[in-house]
């Protein structure tokens, strides 16, 4: 009997043990809270042949992973995975792939919901809460598989392709993991990797980060971006309308997805459903109808005159800096995980637009150093540490009858005070309503 073992007891991992056993391997959940720990990972793979080593994306490169790879044991991931079993057994449904800096949850899901509308069978996975082999071992009929793929997720891809991908922008993130910004860059272009003539990549003439690493490519490339600055480029923002070729697809105006980054998403939205020969007139109806997802700039209570935002999903500067702008001189809340980022730019967005400051997490001594540095008044910098506290004060200061946006967009990621962004954004609502209502 084949024998894998698959690193991390997550949804990812979980999934990848389901979908192995399928395959008729033997496999061993390796798990240091709640499976065979690292150490006896290390014996299992010095003394036992393994034919397969699958590693969860959030899973760093630990010595265990680093044994499988001295001992040339093929390392994959889920979604390498799931392509290969999806070959293997022909499962006919295409695979729509999403990644980006920010906007790649809304895109992918709002692709999904566009494809459900207009009559297909799709399903979300990948990074966007289920497992990509598993979704493909239990939805064999589907006629898309809509996947949003982090860079961790595309490092250790090999035959994986999809039939359309895309790359709704690129910013610095995630230096914690990867040692230079230009090698996070590259990874997040392997998804097109593999892809042939007859399938499409979209690319974001408005990103340079992107543009730049488009050379002689077997793919169809289509170029869209909010200017129109490419004589090639199949949609684009002009006098109020989004276009698309000839065509005025949306009034702007009336769109439910409001901000200028939402208009980028929608762009790839637009261009996806016209590929897949999505009628305009269900295009239009569902981009002036959708709802804005669960903590990403969530409007979800009201105090007097006080509007709360959860934008709990703004996990880097950039995704954060969309929602500051999205509102006039809002209260800011942020900070978490140290991603290794110089923090200076934000510190400057925050003293150019926010009209008072409220730290927690990992970063917030050292943002409030950056912010005083730039000489933002120090009256308007709380550093509390702990979201909670920034509520509790919150109640003190703010009154009905003023008019404030309290926004939480933390700028970073959540796991130095929460599970994941969910929880985080759950727990700020909970808070909330806890002591406003």
């Amino acid at each position: 009997m084949k024998r894998a073992i698959v690193f991390g007891a997550g949804i990812s991992g979980r999934g990848s043990e389901k979908t192995l056993k399928n395959m008729g391997y033997e496999v061993m959940l390796i798990d240091d809270k709640i499976g065979i720990s690292s150490k006896e990972g290390i014996q299992i793979l010095e003394n036992e042949k393994i034919d397969i080593f699958v590693k969860s994306p959030g899973v760093p490169y630990t010595d265990l992973v680093k044994k499988a790879l001295e001992k040339n044991v093929e390392v994959i991931d889920d979604i390498e995975l799931g392509y290969r079993f999806k070959i293997t057994n022909n499962i006919r449904g295409k695979i729509i792939a999403v990644t980006g800096t920010n906007g790649k949850t809304t895109v992918t899901s709002k692709i999904q919901e566009l494809l459900n509308l207009a009559g297909y069978k799709s399903k979300v996975c990948g990074n966007i809460g289920f497992s990509f082999s598993e979704t493909v071992l239990e939805n064999r009929d589907l006629d898309f598989f809509v996947l949003e793929l982090s860079s961790y997720q595309l490092e250790n891809i090999r035959d994986f392709k999809a039939d359309i991908s895309l790359i709704v922008n690129l910013a610095p993130d995630h230096l914690n993991r990867y040692e230079t910004i230009e090698h996070y860059y590259n990874t997040k272009f392997k998804i097109k990797n593999n892809q042939k003539e007859n399938e499409y990549f979209l690319v974001n003439t408005n990103c340079n980060n992107s543009m730049k690493r488009i050379k002689d490519e077997k793919t169809n490339i289509i170029y869209v971006g909010l200017d129109k600055n490419d004589h090639n480029q199949s949609a684009w923002i002009e006098d109020g309308f989004l276009m698309h070729r000839d065509e005025k697809v949306l009034d702007i105006n009336l769109v439910s997805l409001k901000g200028k980054h939402n208009l980028e998403n929608m762009l790839f939205i637009v261009c996806v459903g016209k590929l897949l020969d999505v009628p305009t007139e269900i295009i239009r109806e569902f981009l002036y109808s959708t709802k804005t997802l669960e903590h990403r700039m969530e409007n979800f209570y009201s105090f007097g005159k006080n509007i709360f935002i959860n934008d709990s999903k703004g996990t880097n500067i950039e995704s954060t800096r969309f929602a500051i702008e999205a509102y006039q001189n809002p209260i800011l809340i942020c900070g978490g995980s140290d991603k290794k980022l110089d923090l200076r730019p934000f510190a400057q967005i925050i003293k150019e637009k926010v009209k008072e400051v409220y730290l927690i997490g990992e970063i917030a001594d050292k943002l409030e150093s950056d912010l005083k540095a730039l000489n933002y008044p120090k009256d308007r910098i709380f550093n509390l540490r702990e979201l909670e506290k920034v509520v509790k004060l919150l109640k003190l200061r703010l009154r009905r009858d003023e008019e404030n946006i309290v926004l939480l967009s933390p700028a970073t990621a959540s796991f130095d005070q929460f599970k994941n962004f969910e929880e985080r954004g759950h727990i700020f609502k909970e808070l909330v309503i806890a002591h406003f209502g």
